[in-house]
């Protein structure tokens, strides 16, 4: 080794993690961007002549690597917890009552700061070098990303060891002017457009190939300090300072407060200013400061008592409605959306947002031509909430009565506010219909993707779900994946994975294949007590209407969808030929407990749980002898509610149901066996 030349690697590494500093998390460059360009390009000639002397932390490490097969999950060192909502000021006011009354009456004093709408990730160091960076996935475990995050400009790949090991924690977001870029490229060529920066930095984020995450411009704000599992000094003022010291970029837009008074006065404040904010914001974060008043104050199972999260109000705009166009989904329901003159709202350009149903177009008295209000509350769908004027030339909408894809003849059953389309292998249809069979909770084929559907489809090597079953590794590999830069094969590697993953799901029990079928109404707990009861795939099929409801939680809707979907010439030979290829077509139903704690007991579950899946808070109520139902009813026992939790819990209030949240559940579960 060349000491000279290791010696003058090193100071560019120097040079330009300083300059990468003062441009990405200061803000105030020192050097234009060619003559940045250039140290870049001399360290890239000196690593590429002397590989031996590359390093994990060199600033050349962030162009990206090689794309991989997929992520690997990643244990949290501690629980990353989501924080509780106060949607209102005086849900702000009873946290800080609540906090004081833990407290014995002491005071204390809040640090808030802004609540980035983006993705939450977690970086490990060790003597100072980035190690590892995880997503928060489910609070418990997320995605392996490191790759990905090395690209982040504004993330230190090394920093001051201060301790041998510490974690940071904080939130990975998409500039507006970036999203903005993002989208104008997409729709130069043809593609569709990403809803808003926050999945547009998750997507950015969790793409297999690092150089298209590279590409784009994602920035980390840092927000939380940890070293063997807690904050490591006395407050977390001072960990936000330490933070900053450290070389990360820590949001300027932060206070220290004492009173709550000045809390609601800095949270309407920034209400009013968010706008001006080169990112999105979707409220504002409160914590105690002190770390010793964290600890008396503790946790819950779902989050801290020590923060909350105050979310700002939906924000609206008003524009034109254009025109009303009608999209296919996967079970044939036909879907009005509006198409609109573009409008900002809330930091992001709005074209389109969805109808719903026509009984939604008929409640606002909807026309082409109206002038609309839109209302987006940090979803990925804008939604029409009223009209604001009615033209004398306003084009009403009448729903058609043929699929528009297909030409195939669409129906309204009794009862219900879609129209379908029956034809299980209408395109439209046929996409979704492949990725929901496809599906974890369905038939599980990991790795067939969006991106591997679509070019299946388009060299038409799937016309029906069960052209699946005829792929072979000869005909995979090959097939070409456009992605943001570039297109790649899919390789041998990956595609004799996929051909094994679906050669597995014929072991894969009835219950999973009848989801799988996309009948409308028959979800994953309709379609285990179908096949429970039932017995068989041939039992269902030739089921009467009276046989179908004489089964629990089967009522003429979702009965009549049964034997029109089984009615239908094109579903009965999709069913056969996934006879012929040998999927499960007979169910022995395990065995149920007798009796358990929640024997007797309906439960419904929305909204996303802290450390369980759906399916796991599922099992787990019917272990202890309890049954989940999709929707609210009178005949609803519990409503057990997580994070973002929505309509479900609304009529839960409105019909005085009884709420849980995962830690009473499992207390109910575990203490009364």
């Amino acid at each position: 080794m060349n000491p000279a030349i290791a010696r003058q690697i090193e100071e560019l590494r120097a040079e330009l993690r300083r300059h990468e500093r003062l441009y990405y998390v200061l803000d105030t460059p020192e050097i234009t961007d060619a003559e940045y360009d250039a140290l870049m390009r001399r360290l890239l000639e000196l690593e590429t002549a002397h590989p031996e002397l590359i390093t994990p932390d060199s600033p050349s490490r962030r162009v990206g690597g090689a794309p991989r097969e997929g992520f690997v999950k990643q244990r949290h060192s501690t629980a990353m917890l989501s924080l509780d909502n106060a949607l209102n000021e005086g849900e702000l006011r009873d946290f800080d009552r609540r906090v004081r009354e833990l407290l014995g009456g002491e005071s204390c004093e809040y640090t808030a700061e802004l609540k980035l709408d983006g993705l939450s990730l977690a970086l490990r160091y060790e003597q100072g070098l980035l190690q590892l960076a995880v997503t928060r996935g489910d609070g418990q475990e997320g995605e392996d990303v490191t790759e990905n995050a090395r690209t982040i400009r504004s993330l230190p790949l090394r920093t001051e060891p201060r301790w041998p090991a510490f974690e940071v924690r904080g939130e990975v977001v998409m500039p507006l002017t970036a999203f903005q870029k993002l989208n104008e490229e997409r729709a130069a060529a043809g593609q569709p457009l990403y809803a808003n920066p926050r999945n547009s930095a998750a997507g950015s984020l969790r793409v297999l190939d690092p150089a298209i995450t590279a590409a784009r411009t994602l920035d980390f704000y840092a927000y939380f300090l940890l070293v063997d599992g807690r904050p490591p000094l006395e407050s977390h003022w001072e960990c936000l300072q330490a933070l900053q010291e450290l070389g990360f970029k820590v949001n300027p837009n932060r206070a220290r407060l004492a009173q709550l008074d000045e809390l609601f006065d800095w949270c309407r404040g920034w209400d009013e200013r968010r706008d001006t904010l080169p990112y999105e914001i979707d409220g504002v974060v409160a914590k105690i400061d002190s770390l010793t008043q964290q600890d008396r104050l503790g946790w819950t199972a779902r989050f801290p008592r020590w923060a909350i999260a105050y979310k700002f109000a939906a924000r609206q705009a008003e524009t034109v409605l254009e025109d009303i166009q009608v999209q296919v989904g996967r079970t044939g329901a036909l879907t009005p959306v509006a198409k609109l003159r573009p409008v900002a709202v809330g930091g992001v350009t709005v074209s389109n947002a969805t109808l719903h149903n026509e009984d939604e177009i008929a409640r606002l008295d909807l026309a082409i031509g109206d002038t609309v209000v839109l209302e987006r509350s940090g979803d990925v769908i804008p939604k029409v909430v009223a009209v604001r004027e009615r033209p004398a030339d306003r084009r009403p909408f009448a729903m058609p009565s043929h699929c528009p894809v297909c030409e195939s003849e669409v129906i309204r059953a009794e009862g219900e506010v879609a129209r379908r389309c029956l034809n299980t292998n209408c395109p439209a249809r046929l996409r979704e219909s492949i990725l929901h069979f496809a599906s974890r909770s369905v038939m599980d084929i990991d790795g067939l993707g969006e991106s591997i559907v679509d070019e299946l489809m388009a060299r038409g090597m799937v016309k029906s779900v069960a052209d699946l079953y005829l792929l072979t590794l000869e005909q995979l590999a090959p097939l070409e994946l456009k992605g943001e830069k570039n297109t790649r094969k899919l390789g041998e590697k990956s595609a004799a994975k996929i051909v094994a993953e679906i050669d597995a799901t014929r072991q894969r029990p009835l219950p999973r294949l009848i989801s799988g079928l996309g009948i409308a109404f028959v979800g994953e707990r309709t379609a285990v007590l179908l096949a429970e009861h039932l017995g068989s795939m041939d039992a269902l099929m030739q089921a009467s209407p009276e046989r179908l409801q004489a089964i629990p939680e089967v009522g003429p809707k979702v009965a009549e969808s049964i034997r029109r979907f089984f009615g239908e010439p094109h579903n009965l030979e999709l069913v056969e030929r996934l006879r012929a290829v040998g999927l499960q077509f007979a169910y022995d139903a395990p065995a149920r407990p007798a009796a358990g704690p929640l024997t007797g007991m309906t439960f419904v579950l929305t909204g996303t749980l802290p450390t369980l899946t759906r399916d796991e808070a599922k099992a787990k109520i019917e272990a202890a002898g309890g049954k989940v139902t999709g929707s609210v009813s009178k005949k609803t026992t519990v409503v057990v509610a997580g994070e973002e939790a929505g309509s479900k819990l609304e009529k839960a209030r409105e019909l005085n149901i009884e709420i849980w949240d995962e830690s009473t559940l499992l207390e109910r579960v575990l203490t009364q066996k």
